[in-house]
Formats: C-alpha cells, structure tokens, sequence
C-alpha cells in the first residue's frame, strides 16, 4: 500500500506542500488525483464532484493539471505546438489555441526559444516549458511535481517569483518538493508523509520544527542551516 488513509482538502487559491522522504507515496498521491491511478477506496472530490472513475483528460478539462517529476515534452515538436497542445484541451481551434498559447509562453519567458523543438532546450526551460502546457489548459489547480528539481539557486527563485503570480491569478496550487527554500516561501500549508501515512500538517514554519518530520525526513542539519 503506498498511501494510507490519506485525508486532505486544498482551499481554493492556496499553495498547499506536500512533503516527504523519497518512496513516501508523494507521486502516488498526484497520479491518483489526475486520474492516471484509480484509488482502492476512499473518494476524491472537485468542487463537490467526485474524480473517482474518471479519465485524466476528463479531470484535466475540470480545471485540475499537473506536472511530472521527469519533464515530459513532445520533444520533436516546438515549444509552440507543445503548449498548444495543452491549450486545445479548452479552445475550439487551433488559431485561438496559437493565441492562448503565445500569450502563456510570454509569461513564461519563452518567447525567444518559440520556434525551437523541445529537446533543443536545457533543462530549466524544459521544466518551463512542462508548467507552460499545463498552464494552457486554463487550470483551477495546478498539480506540481518537483518542478524546482535540478535548478540552481537563482533559477529557483525566478520560478517562485513566476509561482507566486500564477496563484494571485486564482490558481490553487499542490506542490510536492524537495527543494524547501520553495515550499518556504510559497506554501501557506505543508502536509508531510511518510511510508504512505501523514506525520504532520500545519504552517511551515511550524512543520519543519516538528520533531517526528525532523527524523523522518528533513534532519537536524536543516534546522541547524535555518539557524534555529
């Protein structure tokens, strides 16, 4: 069982955390609320309507979209076509598609790599790219998995910046990740699990104080680089 009576709700446009050592259930977690793994039991509810049976399409054009820990671009296509592809989930043609998707990838910072194929960018445009699809499908909450993973510093702190407008846009957002000055700085809430089970919910920096999520994942080194 990799997740275990797991009950949780996400406020409408929060930034909710969700954290964890690896193999704790995180991803499992997100492929069951996009539709990719049916739950065993339990229920998952969206604006009062139940998930359970439906397709991951079907959930992407509810308004929920996600992201993958290992980018998934079309590789051969341009960084256009690819965020198109995420806008004709919601357009009717693919001249308003262009236009919804022209218009993410300016917010994104990608309008200078429009015309190039997805496997010609590195790594941090990439993980662009992947939130920019997701984007396009016009999304009441974003699923983020990793999405700061491999990035430096600076290039972390752009993409909070960016996170942080995408939320007071009215995106609600879900966040697995390791890389804690982000969860610091942009979740309102963290949940932790372990072993499938939840250890602890709360405000950051109330959680990472916690000491059963200081054993379980977060260490003491944390605390002692955070100066408390």
């Amino acid at each position: 069982m990799a997740v275990g009576n797991l009950s949780f709700e996400l406020q409408k446009d929060e930034v909710l955390a969700l954290i964890g050592p690896n193999g704790a259930g995180k991803t499992t977690v997100f492929n069951c609320l996009s539709g990719f793994l049916p739950p065993d039991e339990g229920e998952i509810y969206f604006e009062e309507k139940t998930l359970r049976g439906l397709q991951p399409f079907q959930i992407c054009q509810l308004g929920i979209a996600r992201t993958f820990q290992i980018v998934k671009p079309f590789l051969t296509i341009s960084v256009l076509d690819n965020v198109m592809v995420g806008a004709l989930a919601r357009e009717k043609s693919t001249a308003r598609a262009q236009k919804a998707a022209l218009k993410i990838i300016d917010f994104m910072g990608l309008s200078s790599w429009v015309h190039q194929e997805a496997q010609g960018l590195p790594l941090p445009l990439r993980k662009r790219l992947e939130l920019a699809r997701a984007l396009a499908t016009r999304p009441k909450v974003l699923l983020l998995d990793e999405v700061m993973a491999g990035l430096n510093p600076t290039e972390v702190d752009a993409l909070i910046t960016l996170l942080k407008e995408i939320n007071r846009q009215g995106v609600s957002i879900l966040l697995i990740e390791h890389v804690m000055r982000g969860v610091m700085a942009l979740s309102q809430r963290v949940i932790v699990i372990s072993y499938g089970v939840k250890i602890a919910e709360g405000k950051p920096d109330e959680v990472v104080k916690n000491n059963e999520v200081i054993e379980a994942y977060l260490g003491k080194e944390f605390l002692s680089a955070q100066g408390q």
